[in-house]
């Protein structure tokens, strides 16, 4: 999920669940049939976190255009890239074919609130997992942390500031800091210690080429324990 394509939600809701999840696909596929290619470049923190790491098995969660499912596959990962939309799913498939990436990029169409994929995983990426419709995330996100091999890793990074191209320009949006991530997250210290929670500033380009200072909310937790 792109940085610029996710609206900061409230915390963590859940109305009728069949409504909330027919209207998540909806949403989505509507929004991957009018934006196909936004996303398609990797999320500049989540190279940050990667590159020194040694290529492994991967869980890219929201997958979007698949920018980062490329880029890792790219660099000897094998990538689970999962989203809930068909269109996002199809055109991530399409692109790892066509760019002999077909062994290294499986892809799996989950609507999280409901399904998770299977296996063990060396790095979990949850970019701008955010939505302005109800979903459990934390329950999502601790289950991508107990998916984790042991020294693997989770890094979620969230919205922390209301770019000009944001879908939500409400000034009194609250974006929870890592600490308040973390904390929702409710994961046993010992057996999943936080290495890394901050608040880190960059200039970023929105949709029709803008440009902005954004904060990023940066949780990076590793898994110590089986």
């Amino acid at each position: 999920m792109d940085s610029t394509r996710r609206r900061q939600p409230p915390a963590d809701t859940a109305g009728d669940p069949g409504t909330a999840d027919e209207d998540a696909k909806l949403f989505w596929e509507r929004h991957y049939r009018t934006q196909r290619t936004w996303g398609a470049r990797v999320n500049p923190l989540l190279a940050e976190a990667a590159a020194p790491l040694h290529p492994g098995a991967t869980l890219d969660l929201g997958c979007g255009a698949g920018g980062d499912a490329i880029w890792l596959a790219q660099r000897g990962w094998h990538v689970t890239a999962v989203d809930i939309s068909t269109t996002a799913v199809e055109g991530v498939r399409e692109r790892a074919r066509d760019l002999g990436l077909a062994d290294r990029v499986a892809t799996e169409q989950h609507d999280l609130a409901r399904s998770f994929p299977a296996g063990r995983f060396d790095l979990v990426s949850a970019q701008y997992f955010q939505t302005p419709l109800p979903l459990l995330r934390s329950r999502v996100l601790r289950t991508a942390a107990r998916a984790l091999r042991p020294g693997g890793l989770l890094l979620v990074v969230d919205h922390g500031s209301t770019a000009p191209w944001s879908w939500n320009q409400d000034p009194d949006v609250h974006y929870p800091t890592p600490t308040e991530i973390a904390t929702e997250l409710d994961l046993d210290p010992a057996q999943w210690p936080v290495l890394r929670a901050d608040m880190p500033r960059r200039r970023a380009t929105g949709p029709a080429g803008e440009t902005a200072t954004v904060i990023d909310n940066v949780l990076l937790v590793q898994r110590t324990a089986r």
